[in-house]
Formats: structure tokens, C-alpha cells, sequence
């Protein structure tokens, strides 16, 4: 069973039970936000980042945007307007996918994971964390990956406090640090 509807039949109503809630006021996920940051190797090979943006594309489904400098930095040789990123946001349905194929095939397959560390909740019920490598992805062929590259994914839920949000994200299946 898809993660979105174990959420709607299981997950939600056992979520209310426990927390004392209305089935309305459970926690959902809103959004879900990958970025790449590409820095100095954007300024320095351009291409490089639409073969990323090409990748994170297979990983999520849906086309990334290109983020571009807000402003000009001299020390790093950087004027305002120049790409230097690529960010996806998937909502809805295609969230609660990508989140299953993150759960279940790419967190297992991290080298030395030992769990996602629980601090990285940001008060307001957001969680964000990173991956080093996007090879764990399984959509990705490794043997046509011209360089490796790492991920931030920040997880937006509806939940008005961290406890609520871990609570959720805990019922989802991540897979936390054991204390």
C-alpha cells in the first residue's frame, strides 16, 4: 500500500486516537523541499548543473528550478542573478512518494546509517536534513553518474510543534537515532 493512503487509513485515525485530536487537526506532510546547492563548480562549468538538475529530476519526478545568487559576493567571484543551485518542491501526492522511496530504498542503502538524528526539528515542526551522496537513490544508474553530489531535504508538516511533527514523521517510518 502506497505511503499517502496507509496515511489517510492507518496513520491519521491511530495518530487522533493517541494524541487526543480531531481526525482535522492531525499532522500532515505540506511540503517537501529538495535542494542542491552547486556553489563554485556552477560558476566554473556551467553544464555541470543542468546534469544535476537532470538527476534530481529522475530522483524526484518533477523538474527542479534553478536558484539563482541574490546577491554579489566579490570574495567568491559571484554576481547577483548567477546560477548556483537547483531546488525541487513536491506537495501532495508526489511528496508522500518521493518519501516512501526515500524510507524504504535510499536511507537503507547510506553508508555507516546509523538513523537520522532528532535535533534537526526547527521549532515550528519542519525537519530538515541532508544526504552526502545522491547515489542511494535507486533511479540512479551509478555507472553514468559523471560526479556525486549531495541533498538538502527539509520536510514541512502542518504540526504546530516538534513533538507533534516527530510523532508524525515517526508513524510515517523514518528512521530515527535510537537514544
Amino acid at each position: 500500500m502506497a505511503l499517502y493512503e496507509r496515511y489517510k487509513k492507518e496513520i491519521r485515525p491511530k495518530l487522533a486516537k493517541e494524541l487526543n485530536l480531531n481526525i482535522m487537526e492531525v499532522p500532515r506532510i505540506e511540503k517537501v523541499v529538495v535542494h542542491v546547492g552547486w556553489g563554485r563548480e556552477a560558476l566554473e562549468d556551467p553544464k555541470s548543473l543542468e546534469v544535476v538538475a537532470q538527476e534530481l529530476a529522475m530522483i524526484t519526478g518533477q523538474k527542479p528550478v534553478i536558484t539563482r545568487a541574490r546577491k554579489h559576493v566579490a570574495q567568491f567571484k559571484l554576481r547577483k542573478g548567477t546560477p548556483i543551485g537547483v531546488k525541487v518542491t513536491l506537495r501532495g501526492k508526489r511528496a508522500y512518494d518521493f518519501l516512501e522511496r526515500l524510507i524504504n530504498f535510499a536511507l537503507p542503502r547510506v553508508r555507516d546509517f546509523r538513523g537520522l538524528p532528532k535535533d534537526r526539528f526547527d521549532g515550528r515542526g519542519s525537519y530538515n536534513f541532508g544526504l552526502e551522496e545522491h547515489t542511494a537513490f535507486p533511479e540512479v544508474d551509478i555507472d553514468k553518474v559523471q560526479r556525486v553530489f549531495g541533498m538538502d531535504i527539509n520536510i514541512v508538516t502542518s504540526a504546530d510543534n516538534d513533538e507533534l511533527a516527530y510523532r508524525l514523521l515517526e508513524a510515517l517510518g523514518f528512521p530515527f537515532e535510537r537514544d
